[in-house]
């Protein structure tokens, strides 16, 4: 078989970004909305980390005749393609050239696609520090992956921000807990703590069965109470990225807090229907962030003249 050459090795890498970049924009609307304030340099990457995120979730929420099979060949492949450096599956391949490019540790991948596994079998968590310790795979990592994409600002060591960005990734990923109870507890799995809901008189049959009750509604109410806390954890972090970056962060930081506040608007009643940011508060939300992007953006390119290509190759 002769190699491909370098030209071709080009354009299999720009439409294996271009296929992520899809991926994000038909499933995570707020996030990709977002991602457009980023640099151009850096936004193919986190479309690859998403897209990845997605398609190895997507074995267990939309499964196929063997869930367990299918994400542990394509989890054995991902990590065998890193270590040679190429893949003929294009979200495989934009992951690999992102983790290679930005220098991310490989136990983060690890520790994601264990978390991926164990939702396989784990159907519900104890308390919130059993929750908290899926939610490192699941959530923790990811944010820890993005961090090296964003960058930090001058002066700020990567190991500084890294608790601020495990913490958003926690406060994204708890957001879209208490916004899918419905639809989790249809895949057999619940992510509210236990212990929180016996002490609210809340049980699995009443979720399935969209019981709507006073106890589900103090529940929920303590759930955004304690995810509104790990956005605060978060934002000591923004002002630590890259200046080029805050405004996407920011943006997503916004969006994602407004779902909490949707769920508040709906009295809690996430179990009847799936609330959302409406399409005119995105658009406003990615509006007052852009010229403080462009901005940045600006600066960044004036102090950096030589910037490199959108995939980095």
């Amino acid at each position: 078989m002769i190699p491909p050459t370098r030209a071709q090795q080009q354009a299999a890498l720009d439409a294996a970004y271009a296929h992520c970049a899809a991926i994000a924009a038909r499933h995570g609307k707020s996030y990709h909305l977002a991602t457009r304030l980023l640099t151009p340099d850096r936004r193919p990457a986190v479309h690859a980390l998403y897209a990845a995120a997605r398609t190895a979730d997507d074995f267990v929420d939309v499964p196929g005749a063997d869930p367990s099979g299918d994400l542990a060949t394509w989890s054995k492949a991902l990590l065998d393609e890193l270590s040679d450096g190429w893949s003929d599956d294009p979200v495989r391949l934009a992951l690999v050239h992102t983790y290679r490019r930005y220098d991310i540790p490989l136990e983060h991948l690890v520790d994601f696609l264990a978390a991926m596994t164990s939702d396989l079998d784990v159907t519900g968590y104890a308390d919130l520090d059993a929750l908290d310790r899926y939610m490192w795979g699941s959530a923790s990592v990811i944010g820890l992956q993005v961090l090296p994409v964003l960058g930090t600002a001058p002066g700020v060591a990567r190991e500084e921000a890294a608790p601020h960005a495990i913490a958003l990734g926690e406060a994204f990923q708890l957001t879209n807990f208490l916004r899918d109870v419905a639809e989790d507890v249809d895949r057999g799995r619940v992510y509210l703590p236990e212990d929180l809901m016996s002490a609210h008189g809340v049980t699995r049959e009443q979720l399935a069965a969209r019981q709507f009750t006073p106890g589900f509604r103090e529940l929920m109410r303590e759930m955004v109470a304690v995810t509104r806390r790990r956005y605060d954890d978060a934002a000591p972090g923004t002002p630590m990225l890259a200046r080029e970056s805050r405004d996407c962060v920011r943006a997503a930081t916004a969006l994602y807090g407004g779902i909490l506040t949707e769920i508040e608007k709906a009295d809690y009643r996430v179990l009847e229907r799936r609330v959302r940011v409406s399409r005119p508060r995105r658009l406003a939300v990615f509006a007052r962030r852009l010229t403080a992007a462009q901005l940045a953006r600006v600066s960044s390119t004036r102090a950096k003249p030589n910037s490199r290509s959108s995939t980095g190759a």
